[in-house]
């Protein structure tokens, strides 16, 4: 007998037994399961199931029925046209087209306005692509929604770089499957990144040459200098600054809101972290050491009885450096690049970017966000981590059980 395909849909108010309960009424039938797809939202429970059923369609019905009524429950059983997925290789041709071409976008604002979400929503719809399932990934510091959906890739992207101009959402489209939590080493920039501001401005200014050092910026930024040659042009101005002022501005930098909970998440979930910044170790050992970081590269100063001498040792830290230290890194900790992660603002983080498997751009400059993956506009960096797929609720989770394993502090 050939196979029916028949949609088991059962809905309401989610409690104990209920899925047991369907499945041990399917037992009693010839059926093979070809798909399930469970969901609660605040509460209320969705199961769907595919079978494949040789047997009367009116006494399945009659016995989800019964059982449906038992545990308070609604149903639905549909009998799927032939032609639509009317046998199990048929179904499994199917998804396994449908899974290759999926996709998560995830959305992320302060706050997620319906307005703003509708957009997103046609945007996808308008090329011909569809949303499987909606994810809440976070409420704070910003709201973040994960959706999986099936379409063209290039497409889907380009709609939604679309959508995300008339909406201000960051939106990120990323390729669904084992690759994207895969992912386990992760680099970041320091200046304007890891932490708020410049290293170098902050210098300039104990030194006194604050616009020299600027001007020097802007010609780097417009082109006219290349980043090697503009880090020894501002470097050579600090010379004669005393140590002790360098290790002032060094324990004055703040770190960007949300990069504690971000290098603590990753570092619980065994990624390895690190920084690689283009500015200088007497500003990023502090929090190579206060994070627990496990590599770093950064520019070394040249320091003689306790001043700077305006040179840096060693090889420069410039953009092309970043991108080898990525590199270096992910072949220490056996690491492949499709497996790793790199996070910037700036022009000197591109080749770094392209060279991960995945280049985040945070609040980044236009040359930047138009050579990266991803872009993540708001200044929370733990927002990251919803771009990668970890919930707010996994967060907590991780820390509760951090704080649980932490031994009982001794009592008098």
């Amino acid at each position: 007998m050939k196979p029916i395909s028949v949609l088991v849909t059962v809905s309401g108010r989610d409690r104990p037994g209920v899925t047991a309960a369907l499945f041990s009424s399917l037992a009693a039938h010839d059926v093979d399961v070809l798909d399930v797809e469970q969901v609660v939202i605040r509460g209320r429970l969705i199961l769907g199931v595919v079978l494949d059923l040789r047997g009367d369609p009116a006494s399945l019905r009659r016995s989800i029925g019964q059982t449906c009524s038992a545990v308070g429950m609604e149903h639905e059983v549909v009998v799927v046209e032939a032609g639509d997925a009317d046998s199990a290789a048929e179904l499994a041709a199917e998804r396994r087209a449908r899974d290759g071409g999926k996709l998560h976008v995830i959305v992320l604002g302060h706050p997620l306005r319906p307005g703003a979400i509708a957009n997103v929503s046609q945007a996808i719809a308008d090329v011909g692509a569809n949303i499987e399932s909606v994810t809440q990934l976070s409420t704070r510091p910003i709201a973040s929604l994960d959706m999986m959906v099936s379409g063209d890739e290039s497409r889907v992207r380009a709609a939604l770089a679309r959508a995300a101009t008339a909406t201000g959402l960051d939106i990120a489209v990323e390729r669904a499957g084992l690759a994207r939590r895969a992912k386990r080493l992760v680099v970041l920039d320091v200046d304007s990144t890891l932490v708020q501001g410049e290293g170098v401005d902050e210098l300039a200014k104990r030194a006194g040459v604050f616009d020299q050092v600027q001007a020097i910026t802007a010609a780097a930024m417009a082109g006219e200098l290349d980043f090697a040659e503009a880090l020894a042009s501002r470097v050579s101005l600090l010379a004669g600054l005393p140590m002790a002022a360098v290790e002032q501005v060094r324990d004055e930098l703040q770190l960007t809101p949300g990069a504690r909970t971000l290098v603590r998440t990753l570092k619980r979930l065994g990624y390895a972290v690190g920084v690689v910044s283009g500015g200088f170790t007497a500003l990023t050992d502090r929090f190579v050491a206060e994070l627990g970081l496990d590599f770093a590269a950064a520019n070394v100063l040249e320091v003689v009885d306790g001043v700077l001498t305006g040179r840096i040792l060693g090889e420069v830290v410039d953009r092309r450096g970043k991108a080898d230290a990525l590199r270096r890194f992910a072949a220490r900790f056996d690491v492949p690049l499709s497996q790793t992660v790199a996070i910037g603002d700036g022009a000197n983080d591109i080749d770094m970017l392209r060279a991960a498997g995945l280049g985040v751009a945070f609040n980044a400059k236009a040359a930047l966000r138009d050579n990266a993956a991803v872009a993540v506009n708001h200044p929370f960096l733990d927002a990251v981590l919803y771009v990668l797929g970890i919930s707010r609720s996994e967060i907590e989770q991780a820390d509760l059980l951090d704080e649980q394993a932490r031994p009982a502090a001794p009592t008098r």
